[in-house]
């Protein structure tokens, strides 16, 4: 058998991008360890580590979300940020062009890479989610569902059109923010709790376009479409996003590591 694990949107750009919350989270930690720091020792303030990193405070944010979900740091609801009862921090993860691809988003990429990112919000609305959805979610038939459909462009140059379905509970300020301009995985990762995307089982196939893909992309009947397909997990192994993308042919290639697990 085999298994086949990919990041979202694979091809675009290079195997080894990390967006900007993984390596603030990476630069704190070796800061902690620089400073010999001790287990209940607490950090800076999160407005003096996002000056320190120059970092937004929602990059901030998921980055020690991150380093809470490997047992580094934890929160305290008033007294900010400590260095877990541990008794040793982790050692440095030793990275290699093998390593296990990352689940990311659109925006993650175009960050490291220097691309400008821009969307066009063609529909938001919080729903109930049908059974077939209810199933693949893990939630309840009838249960808020956050449903957004947007076009998403680099540089200008349109990429993708997205339906995005993520249950409500899990990030209610998913059907507040404007997401126009607004990252939907720095949302999740924002959230209280953290919702940080772990594992991505997808899949693609090619089809025509349909009439309405004709008109929003300006092409030809004939220009082939790829259809991708990602249900997402986060940390602890429950779904929280069922998206599909469509893709030009001309404009997407998808690449995989593909492992014999047997």
């Amino acid at each position: 058998m085999t298994d086949v694990r990919t990041s979202m949107p694979k091809g675009l750009f290079g195997d080894d991008a990390l967006p900007l919350y993984e390596r603030t989270a990476t630069q704190l930690l070796d800061d902690l360890r620089a400073a010999a720091a001790r287990p209940g020792d607490r950090l800076p303030s999160e407005r003096a580590l996002v000056d320190r990193y120059a970092v937004s405070r929602v990059t901030l944010r998921a980055a020690l979300a991150q380093l809470e979900s490997r047992g580094i740091v934890r929160p305290s609801s008033s007294r900010g940020w400590f260095v877990a009862e541990l008794g040793l921090l982790p050692e440095a993860p030793t990275t290699s062009a093998s390593a296990a691809p990352q689940v990311q988003g659109f925006a993650d990429y175009a960050q490291v890479n220097g691309l400008t990112t821009a969307g066009k919000v063609l529909s938001a609305t919080v729903r109930p989610a049908t059974v077939s959805e209810a199933e693949q979610l893990r939630i309840a038939p009838g249960a808020d569902l956050f449903d957004l459909h947007r076009l998403r462009f680099l540089d200008g140059l349109l990429v993708v059109l997205e339906h995005n379905r993520l249950p409500l509970a899990a990030c209610p300020a998913l059907a507040e923010t404007d997401f126009n301009t607004a990252s939907l995985y720095a949302t999740l990762r924002a959230a209280d709790p953290p919702q940080l995307p772990r594992v991505a089982d997808y899949s693609v196939e090619a089809r025509h376009p349909t009439s309405r893909e004709i008109e929003l992309f300006e092409i030809a009947e004939t220009m082939p479409m790829l259809v991708a397909t990602q249900l997402t997990s986060n940390q602890e192994s429950r779904p929280i996003e069922l998206t599909v993308q469509v893709y030009r042919g001309d404009r997407y290639r998808f690449r995989a590591s593909i492992t014999n697990q047997t």
